[in-house]
């Protein structure tokens, strides 16, 4: 039986672990060209292409913007870094230290978490500076940020589990998933402008939970209470990390 200290010790030692997996994620892969155009450009050519030749203010789209940030920023390091290493051979390394799968998955999502967080900054402060919009429900907002960030880095690590070397043929499922969610999770098409089976789907999508919250924060109309959203997000990440935890195992066997 361990003591209370022991388990502390493991719990913390764990976390170190993970810790070490992402600094080494965030110094390597942060700065690759394709990581940044599928985490900032890529959205923000997206929001272009909606924003512009329509009557709606701009100012009404920064949530969704943010959210979409989020989606592809988050999902974009593990997906490149997890593939590269299996090539050079060091990601086999990694799953023979010692420590818990559990904390290798953590750590590979928490670098796609902090990057995530960090560009998502770039769009709300344009949207505070270029048009002056405010933040009346700020714990809300903060709560979308930092849950669908985690969130979708779990996701990427998820798809990052197929035992592959190259990054093009992870991006390509993965882009199978999250394009379709930003039609129909309403970003920037309205829920009620949804056809019905893609309602039924968007009610899956975390995003539509994620852009409710921040939604939320900028005191825009929302379809659920922050507590559904925050509950809907934690489920949503739960699912993932176990589902990643088993793939991981089942590919490494």
């Amino acid at each position: 039986m361990r003591s209370v200290s022991e388990y502390c010790t493991g719990v913390c030692t764990g976390f170190s672990a993970a810790w070490a997996i992402a600094r080494k994620d965030i110094l390597i892969y942060y700065a690759k060209p394709n990581i940044i155009v599928s985490g900032m450009l890529f959205p923000l050519f997206m929001f272009l292409a909606f924003a512009l030749g329509r009557p709606a203010d701009p100012a009404t789209m920064v949530p969704g913007l943010i959210a979409i940030t989020i989606l592809f920023s988050s999902s974009s390091i593990e997906p490149v870094s997890i593939p590269l290493e299996r090539r050079t051979k060091t990601f086999e390394r990694l799953l023979s230290a010692p420590i818990s799968l559990h904390m290798v998955v953590l750590g590979e999502s928490m670098s796609g978490f902090l990057y995530a967080c960090c560009i998502a900054l770039v769009p709300l402060a344009a949207g505070m500076v270029l048009f002056q919009t405010s933040l009346p429900d700020l714990p809300a907002l903060a709560a979308g940020i930092l849950l669908l960030s985690f969130c979708f880095a779990t996701m990427g690590t998820l798809f990052a589990a197929y035992p592959t070397e190259s990054p093009g043929d992870i991006m390509s499922m993965l882009n199978l998933v999250r394009l379709p969610l930003i039609f129909v999770s309403g970003v920037f098409v309205p829920m009620g402008q949804v056809p019905f089976p893609g309602q039924i789907i968007a009610y899956l999508s975390p995003l539509t939970y994620g852009n409710d919250l921040v939604q939320a924060g900028f005191g825009k109309a929302t379809l659920f209470h922050p507590a559904i959203d925050i509950a809907a997000l934690c489920i949503a990440i739960g699912i993932f990390q176990s589902l990643a935890n088993r793939l991981y195992h089942t590919f490494n066997e």
